[in-house]
């Protein structure tokens, strides 16, 4: 079975959480923790790389919290997923023909690749609002 880390789903909840506030001012960490089930101390981990890649900003300061950097219309699953995890292939192999000595004869290598590409070219093509207007939607309207 195929498995995304929970780094990036995690990371992607973080993400979300704060896209279904996005109107309501900077978002505490602990207020993220307590909505999604997820630890304080793992979601300071997450949003390191977030706020490194430009996608939430901090505000210091006894109104501040954290922001998205941009609009829930304007960042994808995929990028989320991509910068979280360590690798967007499906197998070693797939990135790095040097790890296996069969890359060049093997049949599923070009398989692992076309699959990652199509899994990535998905995610890509939803936003944050996207999934934020999934959650708003009444029971049976969803896309």
């Amino acid at each position: 079975m195929m498995k995304l880390s929970t780094r990036s789903r995690y990371g992607t909840r973080l993400m979300l959480d704060m896209a279904e506030h996005y109107d309501n001012g900077p978002i505490h960490l602990m207020k993220i923790a307590q909505r999604q089930g997820i630890s304080v101390k793992y979601l300071e981990q997450i949003i390191i790389p977030l706020k490194k890649a430009q996608y939430i900003k901090s505000l210091r300061g006894p109104k501040g919290g954290h922001v998205l950097a941009k609009p829930p219309e304007e960042i994808t699953v995929g990028e989320i997923v991509a910068l979280l995890e360590e690798s967007d292939s499906l197998a070693e192999c797939s990135q790095n023909a040097a790890v296996c000595d069969r890359s060049s004869i093997c049949p599923t290598r070009k398989v692992w690749q076309e699959a990652a590409a199509a899994m990535f070219a998905k995610l890509m093509s939803v936003t944050l609002a996207d999934l934020v207007n999934k959650t708003r939607a009444p029971q049976g309207e969803g896309v």
